[in-house]
């Protein structure tokens, strides 16, 4: 098919480049701003001649490359609110226009000033320029020339159509096609000298030699001389740093320049800047971008964990915590590799029209993650890649996203992107390929359905988001073939889960497990960790025969045989009794009665192992020690934390401590002032529960979404597998019309195991008001009182109110008679899964009560929640 034509508006040089075409992306590496003016004029006057439609983007702060012309639109667009920002308006733009549109950009090289990066101007161009050619516009383009790496000029060069090197020498001015796509003539690629309006080529060697080479010094020398503040910062700190130390370089100076590394490492987040420029100095920084994959900042989650850490140990006027605290070993890959992972990988546009509200069902999306998983890397990053992997040897390793919105002020992000463990054993290739595999997927997860919701929810959906990643040597000792943590676990500066009036909430809390951390944060089947208030911790929330009931049943483990991660019964784990030092993790159950070891030699005679942590607890140190870090953080942040460790216990009983992540900690509503009426009667009264995790009040609720707990248990498989789906469906479709509801079932919300409750994602159940977890005797649904994982936190920053509830406790309230005989409106609201109405009952309250609506109020503090009827 022939190509169409376009003119430069230069006779000259349209004969030289064989014509403009359609769809053609012109890059002009110029020394001088005014050269690309001249030839931007040129060719923006000939196409309002030729009556185009004409486009001036418009976003650097040099003077503009074309002034006012009748028939040419001018659009402005900000870089400084990042990457994600001006690329995705950008393509807004250019969708907005249509084809067949002709272009002049401002010079590129601005946005490296903004980006602190060449990568993320290569992935820019490269993200844009295949779409305006595939619209067929003619658009210009200009480089500062020799202010870039090399890779971020061969990657423009990759994908540009012109690459064209116009510079003046002695008084002459040259240009030099380095790219001309698909024309090609025996001299085009040649050095050619310009007079007046043609431009001659310079066969003779040694003309051309002098030409070419004259100035341009750094063709292979990967940012030598680049302008990104990323490479040139960098180097100008290493040397700042040797002359500050001699002197040689004020105070005021080195201050200046450790602002600007922290801008660029940490991101532009006020509150974390001013934590980094005080607890970070210029060693803290150099020692991090040592250890950056890549460019780009490290993320919200390595930012908490670093930050936190240096805090601890300067905060700490005794110096305790720093024989305490273990050094931690990690490494980050820079966000800026996300996005050249992307772009190089042809996902850009998906994450585009994703992020614009496309949604995805979690069947959809693992087409997505295969997408993924099939991508590649650049050569340099694969090489830092081994260089990592070399050094790790095979020890193993957990690679954890760290976007730049996690952990941060408002917004947790809590388990909404993926964190994947490496065993990281077998060959080398072996290592580097379930390494990359994880990294992939940890990518990927940014473009899962529940992380969308959650930006859209929290008006980020068109803030700039960026994955970095955390990649950390996992805290842990060998036992046998398996490789994990004795202690783990995640602490609260903030005990809300107040079960006793001894207890000070100000002083904290702690989920405590044995092995890895993944079962204190994330909701498991059948399993409760020690739950332990820092004011008072032997004062347990159970009852003393329920204890071992509510322990700890299985432990998640690396197997180094197995090469995976694993979930393996304590029963079989301790059968020998022979982990070290068992006696300050587990009690022994003999005949019903359970009783803490006084000696280290254990037999299997003297009863079961139960994950208590009694003699830890009474032994040691480690409450007290997590206690004074929790104040230290939480006076450090001006707010409450949460905070996810490791810890083992040394020699002569002391207590090593590892702080792997810290974040902000948002704390569940207060009850407002809300008067309860003095003369309810006992039918106005839905159900009271004596246990309340959240508070606050919520009035006019309409609707009660009660899906029976007995009826549940007689469900088949496949039935069960739908019910989380079908809540899912009827929780949209409510909050789309701004309805309060109450969400009431079995058990655990959320359960994996269908045995134990529903299950839903955060999606699904993320716009009621109040979520209740029902037991009833006669079935073996028990809420687990979750407060510290991640489902609790998706809870208090949807401002949910959440309780457990038994009905057939004599403390407990439940209308038993309400719930049986109300008419069920689900097949009227939901006709299409009317199939489901035996199971699940949606009330219309005000339609069964002749107009009174339900209201709820909850107070953590007293124990105490009401549902109750009011007109």
């Amino acid at each position: 098919m022939e190509k169409r034509i376009a003119s430069s508006g230069l006779e000259g040089l349209d004969e030289l480049l064989q014509n403009l075409w359609y769809g053609d992306n012109v890059v002009w590496q110029v020394d001088d701003l005014e050269d690309y003016i001249f030839f931007a004029e040129k060719f923006m006057k000939n196409a309002i001649e030729e009556e185009h439609k004409c486009v001036y983007i418009r976003f650097a702060p040099h003077k503009p490359i074309l002034g006012p012309m009748k028939g040419l639109d001018v659009v402005e667009v900000d870089p400084a609110k990042g990457f994600d920002y001006f690329s995705t308006e950008v393509h807004r733009i250019i969708e907005g226009y249509g084809r067949e549109t002709f272009y002049v950009f401002d010079n590129l090289s601005t946005l490296v000033v903004e980006w602190a990066t060449d990568e993320l101007l290569a992935n820019f161009f490269k993200a844009t320029c295949p779409y305006l050619y595939e619209l067929d516009t003619v658009t210009y383009f200009a480089l500062t020339k020799g202010r870039h790496g090399h890779q971020a000029v061969a990657a423009i060069r990759e994908t540009t159509q012109l690459l064209l090197n116009f510079y003046h020498m002695e008084g002459n001015a040259y240009i030099h096609p380095l790219k001309v796509y698909g024309r090609y003539s025996g001299q085009m690629f040649l050095p050619h000298l310009m007079q007046g309006d043609s431009w001659l080529p310079l066969f003779n060697s040694g003309e051309a030699a002098s030409v070419s080479g004259g100035k341009d010094h750094h063709i292979l020398d990967p940012g030598a001389s680049s302008i990104a503040p990323w490479d040139s910062m960098y180097r100008k700190a290493l040397q700042y740093q040797m002359l500050y130390e001699d002197g040689k370089i004020p105070l005021q100076e080195m201050t200046a320049l450790k602002r600007e590394l922290c801008r660029m490492i940490i991101g532009d987040r006020p509150r974390f800047r001013e934590l980094a420029e005080k607890y970070f100095d210029i060693d803290d920084l150099l020692y991090i971008r040592e250890r950056i994959i890549g460019s780009g900042m490290v993320g919200g989650k390595s930012v908490g964990m670093l930050l936190s850490r240096n805090i601890v140990l300067k905060e700490d006027d005794s110096g305790e915590f720093a024989k305490i605290l273990e050094p931690h070993d990690s490494f980050y890959i820079g966000s800026d590799v996300f996005f050249t992972f992307l772009i190089n990988n042809d996902l850009f546009r998906l994450k585009i029209d994703l992020s614009n509200g496309n949604k995805l069902s979690k069947e959809e999306f693992k087409d997505v993650e295969q997408r993924f998983l099939e991508g590649s890397f650049p050569a340099e990053i694969m090489e830092q890649f081994r260089s990592m992997l070399d050094y790790f040897g095979q020890a193993p390793i957990i690679v954890r996203s760290s976007s730049l919105l996690e952990d941060n002020f408002g917004n947790a992000f809590a388990g909404k992107y993926r964190s994947e463990f490496c065993t990281n054993q077998g060959d080398p290739e072996e290592r580097l390929a379930a390494f990359l595999e994880s990294v992939k997927l940890v990518y990927a997860s940014a473009l899962d359905p529940d992380a969308l919701i959650y930006r859209k929810a929290h008006g980020l959906a068109n803030t700039d988001e960026q994955m970095a990643i955390l990649v950390q040597r996992v805290s842990g000792t060998h036992f046998k073939n398996y490789f994990f943590p004795p202690l783990a676990g995640v602490t609260f500066s903030r005990n809300l889960f107040a079960w006793s009036e001894q207890i000070d909430p100000h002083k904290g809390m702690i989920r405590l497990v044995f092995g890895l951390g993944t079962r204190a944060v994330d909701r498991v089947d059948r399993d409760y960790p020690r739950i332990i208030s820092v004011s008072h911790p032997q004062l347990r929330p159970e009852k003393d025969r329920q204890i071992a009931r509510y322990s700890q049943i299985e432990v998640d483990l690396l197997d180094l045989e197995m090469n995976e991660f694993r979930t393996v019964p304590v029963s079989g784990l301790l059968k020998d009794l022979d982990y070290p030092k068992l006696r300050m993790y587990a009690s022994l159950l003999k005949d019903g009665y359970i009783r803490d070891p006084v000696t280290s030699f254990i037999s299997t005679t003297d009863g079961k192992p139960v994950l208590t942590f009694n003699n830890l607890i009474s032994k040691t140190k480690i409450v007290e020690i997590i206690g004074n870090a929790l104040q230290i953080l939480e006076k450090a942040y001006g707010q409450p934390v949460d905070v996810e460790f490791t810890a083992f216990i040394g020699k002569s009983n002391n207590i090593k401590l590892n702080i792997l992540q810290c974040r902000p900690m948002k704390i569940p509503g207060k009850v407002d002032s809300f008067t309860i009426p003095e003369d309810l009667v006992q039918d106005e009264i839905l159900f009271r529960s004596s246990k309340t995790i959240s508070g606050g009040v919520v009035p006019d609720i309409r609707f009660i979404v009660y899906v029976d707990p007995v009826l549940y248990t007689g469900l088949d498989l496949e039935k069960k597998q739908s019910l989380g789906r079908i809540v899912g469906h009827l929780n949209e479709k409510l909050g789309k019309e701004e309805q309060k509801f109450i969400l009431m079932g079995p058990g655990r919300w959320g359960s994996s195991n269908l045995e134990l409750g529903v299950n839903v994602t955060y999606s699904e159940i993320r716009n009621t008001s109040v979520l209740i977890e029902v037991a009833r005797q006669t079935t073996e649904h028990r809420p687990d009182v979750s407060y510290g994982t991640h489902f609790f936190q998706d809870l208090v920053e949807e401002e949910i109110i959440y309780m457990p509830l038994y009905p057939d406790e004599p403390e407990a309230q439940f209308n038993e008679k309400f719930f049986e005989k109300s008419v069920n409106s689900f097949a009227e609201v939901m006709p299409e899964y009317a199939g489901f109405s035996d199971i699940i009952k949606l009330v219309d309250v005000p339609a069964v009560t002749g107009g009174a609506h339900a209201c709820v109020s909850a107070d953590p503090e007293k124990q105490d929640a009401i549902c109750f009827l009011k007109k």
